[in-house]
């Protein structure tokens, strides 16, 4: 994407509103400058305050058209060909004199030459400008403009201490991947600290660079980073999800230019309750070595109209910013059950989602988990929407036997001191959370001075009731419609 080129081609055919969407305040200045000269217009900058300054030497500031009536009202009278920069206009076009002012300059553009470029963070126009309006966003830097960043501070640093910064290629290669998604300051910002820390760049600054970028990202905190991605080594079973997951892992990571076949682009996992849904989406990051972000729906809904359905276009927004990674929606059902009894917000929400599932270039891996699959919509859950749709049953005896071995070594236990036979045979029904349940309860039953055995172990088995006893009619439902439409993750 060429941002000069794109923004020139506006400025030209005369579109009399441009919103150029950018953090980069500064940046886009440069930029408008360049361009203004290049097409021999004057460049006008207004800022609620300074006021309305020509960019040029010799011009004041016009500290009597702070207002944005005022300013917008000498535009129009004043009928002087030019582009017109208006610095964070966004909080003044909820008012009718405003947004009635700007229709009428952008009408007579024709006529004066006038073009309004609105930047700002983000900027979203009342219906009847939006047809006068074109958008334009600033590029982001590519690798080769991080490779530069990153060398220009580590130039500046070997200048002041006389020697060079410590690094490797592999390194190098990793942190341009981790800068990727931010703007030119932001990179050139985190790779300042990064290497002026300590003089090099090494494995341990990698995970810190990526927890920075993504609290950058993450302006509106409907996105968790989660930093517990264990190995699949921790995960008892689930044979058929991990093998379906390693035949795909080189696919998904390779470069899109290489690519011979699609990549994998997301899982929806249906189970029992505590069944390990969500260790297996931990477990997909860990195993791939990709950062793991977590959508919570709960942050992700706001009273207000509009805000939303925003709220979820910045958080992608901020999952393609730190690709590749795992984007886990979690309990799905829960942020788009079909229903009538919220205005249309969870309606508006589907369909962004699903928009965006279907037209992502990102190297983004969506991991959906569902209890209640019966909420779902029908146009999520069709084929094609996720690559699968594995079934986290109740585990078998021998996923029982591992499960019980995870937990006791977790617990500095050796696990062949117990009847593990035994174990599996008696929690028949039990999910993997119940089973860590039974081994965690067993601790807090001894006395201190007390060694847990088998004989602990199974009178706490005998002490609880498992979901699928608890709530059996659920748990049978459930199964029985999982048994002919997924395919099972064991």
């Amino acid at each position: 994407m060429n941002d000069r080129r794109d923004l020139a081609t506006l400025l030209r055919s005369r579109v009399p509103i441009v919103l150029l969407e950018s953090r980069e305040e500064l940046r886009a200045i440069d930029l408008l400058g360049d361009l203004a000269r290049e097409m021999n217009l004057p460049l006008l900058k207004w800022s609620i305050t300074e006021g309305l300054q020509r960019m040029e030497p010799g011009y004041l500031p016009q500290r009597h058209n702070r207002r944005p009536e005022d300013v917008l009202g000498h535009i129009k009278t004043a009928r002087q060909p030019g582009i017109f920069l208006l610095l964070d206009f966004h909080p003044f076009l909820e008012e009718p004199q405003v947004v009635r002012l700007v229709k009428e300059i952008a009408q007579q553009t024709d006529q004066t030459g006038q073009t309004l470029v609105l930047l700002s963070h983000d900027l979203n126009l009342p219906g009847e400008l939006q047809h006068l309006a074109a958008r334009c966003r600033l590029a982001l830097p590519d690798s080769g403009q991080l490779r530069r960043i990153i060398e220009d501070e580590a130039e500046r640093w070997s200048r002041e201490h006389g020697k060079r910064v410590q690094t490797s290629p592999e390194i190098l290669r990793k942190l341009i991947r981790n800068l990727a998604g931010l703007s030119a300051g932001e990179a050139k910002r985190l790779a300042r600290r990064t290497i002026w820390d300590d003089g090099a760049l090494t494995a341990a600054d990698l995970n810190r660079v990526q927890r920075e970028k993504y609290e950058l990202l993450n302006r509106n905190g409907v996105l968790s980073f989660e930093p517990d991605t264990r190995e699949f080594a921790d995960v008892g079973g689930l044979i058929r999800l991990k093998s379906w997951l390693s035949r795909r892992r080189s696919v998904f990571l390779q470069p899109s230019g290489e690519a011979v076949l699609q990549a994998p682009r997301g899982i929806l996992l249906v189970g029992v309750q505590g069944c390990g849904k969500s260790l297996a989406a931990k477990a997909v990051a860990g195993t791939w070595q990709l950062p793991l972000l977590r959508l919570d729906f709960g942050a992700l809904y706001n009273k207000y109209i509009g805000e939303t359905e925003r709220n979820l276009r910045e958080a992608l927004q901020t999952a393609e910013g730190l690709a590749p990674c795992v984007l886990w929606l979690d309990e799905i059902e829960k942020g788009i059950a079909a229903g009538d009894g919220d205005g249309g917000t969870s309606q508006r929400v589907l369909g962004s989602l699903l928009t965006w599932m279907a037209e992502r270039t990102a190297t983004v891996f969506t991991v959906a988990t569902a209890n209640q699959i019966d909420r779902l919509p029908p146009e999520l859950i069709r084929k094609g929407r996720f690559d699968e749709t594995f079934f986290l049953d109740l585990p078998g005896p021998q996923t029982r036997q591992r499960i019980f071995q995870i937990h006791l070594k977790k617990r500095k236990l050796d696990s062949e001191a117990f009847d593990l036979e035994v174990l599996a045979d008696r929690t028949e029904g039990f999910s993997g959370a119940e089973i860590e349940q039974v081994v965690v309860a067993a601790f807090y039953a001894v006395d201190g001075n007390e060694q847990i055995d088998t004989g602990a172990l199974l009178e706490e088995i005998q002490r609880t009731r498992p979901l699928s006893v608890v709530m059996a009619e659920n748990v049978a439902a459930l199964r029985s419609w999982a048994a002919s439409r997924t395919v099972p993750a064991d």
